[in-house]
């Protein structure tokens, strides 16, 4: 595949830290490149660096001619009085091309005189996403794109850019997500010798090679350690006679012994410590909720919920945006009131919020956060010194006088967790915690919210935290339904089946001939309506055809021979041109039956 982006030599510092030193970085056509990392590692600095956006301190970014960049930064940005349409027509001439309004169709943007503002976070998300891709980029760069999106919203992205024709960079701590869409995964990390691992293959296959790397590494330092203390033995013994040969091996011994601190240092990784605190209590029903319905803004959220909430029983909530899990979070809390129905709690009942919006006071320094009365905190009946508490969650001592404002998005979650930490509870509500936490720090929440010995209610778009911690999921339709499942890919059977096309319905009985048509046969023709009946199948089977082509481009046989390569090519485009005619009909088919 021909080189898009080709980085080398790459070195980033702000201020007297090093974010990364000397590291290569290419894109190829079609690439799908997952890029992890810890937090801090730089990988935010990087994208911005390929973007054009910053300069590195060295080394070389060299792109090929006429490819065209957009990036999509983590938090979306626009004018408080914009509308859709004034978004979108910033950057493209005309917004009624078939391509175009097929894009923003597929997005779900149907109102294009909608106010931006009134947006969520996640359809503000959707937004910019579609500002880019309507831009036609052959490189698209995005950071943290699941951040604020539901999981509709997740699924729609994982097929755009499984079907589109362009290179992608993203940087992603949904796994999932990185599994469903990552041709290769790149990791950021001082860990590796070269300041990065690269693997092609999805997310498991990294996790596999990243398994492999450092067996191999660990074997390396056991061996180096077993040479240098040989090597040491023998400097301490002194030589005679200082030859040549003794001098070399002099030379040699300090290599080796430099090499091991090397390996020793990178080897060193540190993990947040995350473990919340549960009260004794012996109760068995925390909250019980009858019959629960909660009307807002003139439509029904959810209705007739019946639910009782005991220790150890783990909730997750989904459900699209707007389909009332905040609410029903509110009503949990009882900062709402039901509209009808009984929710009882029991008596002196401690409830812990982690709230998404990630509220702290920008002006006060980290110390004051974590510590808000002093200089120590008392936890599980210990009293740890600020310092200690600060370092449980990777903060360094010289970072306790820094203002909470100049604090990443993941270290701002980070002190939210540590100040739940602080407070004892017998039911604790989470929404949205994955946001801005590395894949490390994610690992080790869910470790410990499977710990946890209280009642947990877990609002969250990563489907492999629900799909690890949860017990049970509540699933909200966004029209009024609520129902209970097993687990999230439960629910996901169940959504995607209330989304598939109605049968067309048997021939009404004489008596009911006076009855009025159905839209599908006043708005299509009977062959229309075969058409529209089958669509979604056949747009599944030419998906299937895309992703056969693109993994025969990617054979290491076709890729060296050149007439193979460029039948595969051929083949490919083929496959998406029959994708991309298949939903552009879809569109006009739906378009009559809604006009």
């Amino acid at each position: 595949m021909a080189l898009l982006i080709n980085a080398q030599n790459l070195s980033k510092s702000f201020g007297a830290e090093s974010l990364f030193d000397n590291i290569n970085f290419t894109v190829e056509e079609a690439a799908r490149v997952g890029l992890i990392g810890p937090n801090g590692s730089g990988k935010s600095t990087l994208l911005r660096i390929l973007a054009g956006l910053i300069e590195p301190d060295s080394g070389e970014v060299a792109i090929r001619k006429r490819v065209r960049f957009c990036y999509v930064a983590q938090e979306s940005q626009f004018g408080s009085e914009d509308r859709v349409r004034d978004v979108l027509s910033r950057v493209v001439e005309s917004l009624t091309a078939p391509e175009v309004v097929e894009t923003i169709g597929r997005a779900g943007f149907d109102n294009l005189d909608a106010e931006v503002s009134s947006f969520s976070g996640g359809w503000k998300k959707r937004l910019a996403i579609v500002e880019a891709l309507i831009q036609h980029p052959d490189v698209l760069l995005l950071d943290e794109p699941t951040n604020h999106l539901d999981l509709a919203g997740i699924q729609w992205l994982e097929k755009t850019l499984a079907a589109a024709a362009l290179a992608c960079v993203v940087i992603s701590h949904d796994r999932y997500f990185l599994e469903n869409v990552a041709t290769e995964m790149v990791e950021l990390n001082r860990a590796y010798r070269e300041g990065l691992l690269r693997v092609e293959g999805t997310y498991s296959t990294f996790l596999e090679k990243k398994a492999d790397y450092l067996h191999a590494q660990a074997k390396r330092q056991d061996a180096l350690e077993n040479r240098v203390r040989t090597e040491m033995e023998w400097l301490r013994r002194g030589p005679k006679a200082r030859t040549t040969k003794s001098k070399a091996r002099i030379d040699k011994a300090n290599e080796l012994i430099g090499e091991l601190a090397d390996l020793e240092s990178r080897a060193r990784t540190a993990t947040a410590g995350i473990d919340f605190s549960a009260t004794d209590r012996k109760t068995k029903r925390l909250i019980e909720l009858e019959k629960v319905s909660v009307d807002l803004g003139g439509r029904t959220l959810f209705s007739g919920l019946d639910f009782v909430v005991t220790p150890g029983t783990r909730i997750g909530l989904v459900g699209p945006n707007g389909s009332g899990k905040s609410t029903l979070m509110r009503v949990l809390m009882d900062q709402m009131k039901p509209t009808q129905g009984t929710v009882r709690r029991a008596d002196l009942l401690r409830m812990v919020y982690f709230d998404q919006n990630r509220q702290l006071d920008s002006g006060v320094t980290l110390k004051r956060a974590l510590a808000p009365d002093g200089d120590s905190v008392l936890y599980q009946d210990r009293v740890l010194h600020v310092a200690s508490w600060a370092a449980r969650f990777l903060f360094q001592s010289d970072q306790l006088n820094q203002p909470v404002g100049r604090l990443s998005g993941g270290e701002r979650a980070r002190v939210l967790i540590a100040k739940l930490m602080l407070e004892p509870a017998d039911v604790l509500l989470l929404d949205e915690p994955t946001n801005d936490l590395d894949i490390p720090t994610l690992e080790i929440l869910e470790e410990s919210l499977l710990e946890f010995r209280g009642a947990l209610v877990l609002v969250t778009h990563d489907r492999y935290l629900l799909d690890r911690v949860a017990t049970v999921v509540l699933g909200l339709d966004g029209e009024g339904g609520i129902g209970r499942f097993a687990d999230y890919s439960q629910w996901d059977e169940w959504q995607a089946g209330q989304k598939k096309p109605k049968a067309t319905p048997a021939p009404a009985p004489a008596a009911a001939t006076q009855s009025a048509p159905t839209p599908s046969k006043k708005k299509l023709s009977y062959l229309e309506a075969r058409e529209y009946e089958t669509i979604e199948q056949r747009i599944a089977e030419a998906e299937q055809a895309l992703e056969g082509a693109r993994a025969k481009l990617q054979d290491s046989a076709v890729v060296t021979d050149g007439r193979a390569l460029q039948d595969a090519y051929q083949a490919l485009q083929t496959a998406q041109d029959a994708v991309d005619a298949l939903y552009h009909r879809w569109s006009e088919l739906e378009q009559k039956l809604s006009g």
